[in-house]
């Protein structure tokens, strides 16, 4: 996976957001023990290496999104 500064994932708006996070809450709680997502987004803001942490698995949650979107391609249109 690209890890770099200009590798973002930009969610459209608050419910693409939380979509894309749910799909990695519990592998973040799971590979970084006692710490919560919000907890990494907290530390983002003033913390380089949670800001990149961050970034990385939001890289994740959006692979995820776009397996999801071709298993099932009209889930969209149906909303």
């Amino acid at each position: 996976m690209l890890s770099n500064s200009y590798h973002h994932v930009r969610p459209a708006d608050e419910a693409e957001r939380a979509y894309l996070e749910s799909l990695i809450q519990a592998d973040i709680v799971r590979c970084h023990p006692g710490e919560t997502l919000e907890d990494i987004k907290r530390r983002a803001a003033f913390s380089k290496e949670d800001k990149g942490l961050l970034r990385d698995w939001m890289g994740v949650a959006a692979m995820r999104a776009a397996i999801d979107r071709k298993r099932m391609p009209y889930r969209d249109a149906a909303e």
